[in-house]
């Protein structure tokens, strides 16, 4: 299953899709809805968000697990520092192994200082790499203290996230670089809204690899969040560093919503839809994101 998703990413087209689950104790109606829209048959397998925005959710290993069950496809798995010490991470990634949850998305996570949880602290004993070295170690049979474990974990799978955005390349080249150092195989871009940027974010994982001496086969992922608001555009724009939403978007958006809201959805997905086919047209390797609208997801993916 995980050897087949390599595979896709490496050498065909590989499509993921984000899932986010809630705050509750379950997260079979997600699975329900996405079976029912038939989803599972559009794409290369599923990721699972892990308390995004450090809001409570349900656990995204448990979700890995349960995505997994249904659809017999695999699911990245997110693991965030912010909210696990290292005792943590490798005991998560221990049982994680057992029950097949093997491909890990290694984030820093969001500042706790904006959880819905009062008076929350953040854990932080390192940013995103120190958990792709810990994969590493569990990878060649030892735990990070560099003790052999009783027996080897099968193969763990670690990706990354970068931004799609900066004012300077160098920076997300440096980035880039540093996630291809740790072992990643595949690094996520935040929502990218127009072919010249991610065909610039390719020139930097090109150079990144270079800079790094070939040590890994990485490839770049593209992500895609489909806008179909102009608030959410400008929203974007505005306040998510790391994002760059084109004026000629939030415009055409901004023309559209004074005729009416139907307008400025279709709009909206238009855009979207053309940019998902234009990027799989560049390099079919895409993370679609869409906050569980899945009935977005399934229009841009049809």
């Amino acid at each position: 299953m995980f050897e087949t998703l390599i595979d896709k990413l490496k050498n065909g087209t590989y499509i993921t899709l984000e899932t986010t689950p809630s705050h509750s104790p379950t997260f079979r109606p997600i699975v329900d809805k996405i079976e029912k829209l038939g989803l599972h048959h559009l794409v290369d397998g599923f990721s699972t968000t892990d308390n995004p925005l450090a809001k409570l959710k349900y656990n995204s290993l448990f979700a890995a697990k349960m995505l997994q069950d249904r659809f017999h496809k695999p699911v990245l798995a997110t693991m965030s520092m912010r909210d696990r010490n290292k005792i943590a991470l490798q005991s998560d990634l221990l049982g994680a192994n057992e029950v097949d949850v093997r491909a890990i998305l290694a984030l820093t996570g969001d500042p706790a200082t904006i959880s819905d949880q009062p008076n929350t602290k953040g854990v932080f004993e390192s940013d995103s790499s120190l958990l792709l070295d810990i994969i590493n170690c569990f990878n060649s049979g030892i735990n990070f203290a560099g003790k052999p474990l009783a027996a080897k974990p099968a193969e763990i799978y670690p990706f990354a996230v970068v931004n799609s955005h900066a004012k300077n390349p160098k920076t997300l080249q440096k980035k880039m670089q540093k996630k291809i150092k740790h072992g990643a195989l595949g690094i996520i871009t935040q929502p990218v809204y127009d072919l010249e940027s991610a065909k610039l974010l390719l020139e930097l994982k090109e150079a990144a690899l270079k800079e790094s001496y070939g040590e890994k086969e990485t490839e770049i992922i593209f992500g895609i969040f489909p806008i179909t608001k102009l608030r959410t555009a400008q929203f974007l724009s505005a306040h998510v560093p790391g994002i760059h939403v084109p004026t000629e978007w939030i415009e055409s958006l901004r023309e559209a919503s004074e005729k009416g809201v139907e307008e400025e959805y279709r709009i909206g997905f238009e855009l979207s839809k053309n940019l998902f086919e234009d990027l799989k047209k560049l390099h079919p390797k895409i993370h679609l994101m869409t906050a569980n609208q899945f009935g977005i997801a399934k229009d841009i993916l049809s």
